[in-house]
């Protein structure tokens, strides 16, 4: 009762936003997840609001919006390691509603996306090693799985990569094909998207160096190119994408961490490029920084920028849809900072904006365009 007796006090607060207020989603998982929450950022001073709970939900640690706004999508732990999905009805100064719940048909459900046309949504499940598309109706609720897609093999590391654990599931920006990372397998999976099925084309799965951990996958707003950011190996890779047949090839690989520091103890999670397509963003857990990079008109890197002291094991971050703010999840610190992002150079400055939110794990903005 408590949580319920907070989170409706709270609606007052975020229901309407004013011309410098942007609304933004926040993905929560573990013991102290609550569930899903709504902040908000003040545009001009980088200011937070004090997040509020707009839905109960165990192991919502990953989200995708629906094209019209109104459906917000989330993982879902349903108990004995069983993952689903769940699918939310936003209504401004309200709770979000339950639409329904649908299994992932595997365990750990870790990753949520959303084609570019809305129609179908993409389920990845780390534990077990498989990835499940469903249909959408028309109100935005879950249909049964359509396809399903079950991976097997393993790789370098005897610990983290003993089977398959797929990361993600991405679809490029022309809604042709959707790129599935498997941390398990170092190989990124390649699907034709037609309407609402998928095709799987074997010939076009890329393979990784043993023991990279390909984690998410970010592209470029214009070029085609891909960004994968290795979990493991602490790197980037950058990928050229043809547009035509789905293929990957490798154009670069880049560390995310500064020269000479030890990787013991770091992993990298999240990664985004910039809306003007001009800079790459990856976070390092244990380490605790922003890795900041340049991009070339050609779609390669270099490294400009550690945001060093970022909240503790950042796994998760956002970027504003204009481009100038960046809010960073620390999991294990609780707590959510904002950061100003030079409009010239793509470096970001602490603004030293707090609040606190326990075990939050994703940021999801909301593009009002």
């Amino acid at each position: 009762m408590g949580n319920l007796f907070w989170l409706l006090l709270g609606f007052v607060l975020v229901g309407s936003l004013n011309a410098d207020e942007v609304r933004f989603y926040i993905g929560t998982s573990g013991r102290e997840g609550a569930g899903i929450l709504q902040g908000v950022l003040d545009s001009k001073t980088g200011k937070l609001t004090t997040p509020q709970l707009i839905a109960e939900a165990k192991g919502a640690s990953f989200l995708a919006m629906s094209k019209d706004r109104r459906i917000l999508y989330a993982t879902l732990d349903l108990g004995q390691g069983n993952g689903g999905v769940g699918a939310f009805q936003l209504r401004d100064g309200q709770p979000a509603r339950l639409l329904n719940i649908q299994p992932s048909q595997g365990t750990n459900a870790t990753h949520v996306a959303l084609d570019q046309k809305g129609k179908v949504l993409l389920v990845a499940n780390y534990g077990s090693g498989s990835m499940a598309s469903f249909p959408l109706n028309p109100d935005g609720s879950i249909q049964p799985p359509k396809d399903f897609f079950v991976y097997q093999g393993r790789s370098l590391d005897q610990v983290r990569q003993e089977a398959s654990h797929p990361h993600g599931a991405f679809v490029d920006q022309l809604n042709r094909f959707v790129y599935v990372p498997d941390l398990g397998l170092d190989k990124i999976f390649v699907y034709a998207l037609n309407e609402d099925r998928l095709e799987s084309l074997t010939q076009c799965t890329f393979e990784l160096s043993p023991g990279s951990g390909p984690r998410h996958l970010a592209f470029h707003p214009h070029l085609p190119v891909a960004f994968v950011v290795n979990e493991l190996s602490l790197t980037v890779a950058v990928m050229k994408l043809d547009p035509h047949s789905g293929q990957l090839s490798l154009n670069q690989v880049i560390s995310s961490l500064p020269v000479g520091v030890s990787a013991k103890g770091v992993t990298s999670s999240a990664i985004f490029c910039s809306p003007n397509g001009k800079n790459l963003y990856v976070a390092n857990r244990g380490h605790d920084s922003l890795a900041v990079f340049a991009i070339n008109p050609q779609g390669q890197i270099t490294l400009i920028q550690h945001m060093l002291n970022v909240p503790a094991t950042p796994r998760g971050f956002g970027i504003s849809p204009d481009g100038h703010w960046l809010v960073c999840a620390g999991q294990k610190s609780g707590t959510l900072n904002a950061y100003r992002i030079d409009s010239a150079t793509g470096k970001l400055s602490d603004t030293h904006q707090s609040v606190v939110v326990p075990a939050a794990s994703s940021i999801l903005f909301v593009d009002t365009k």
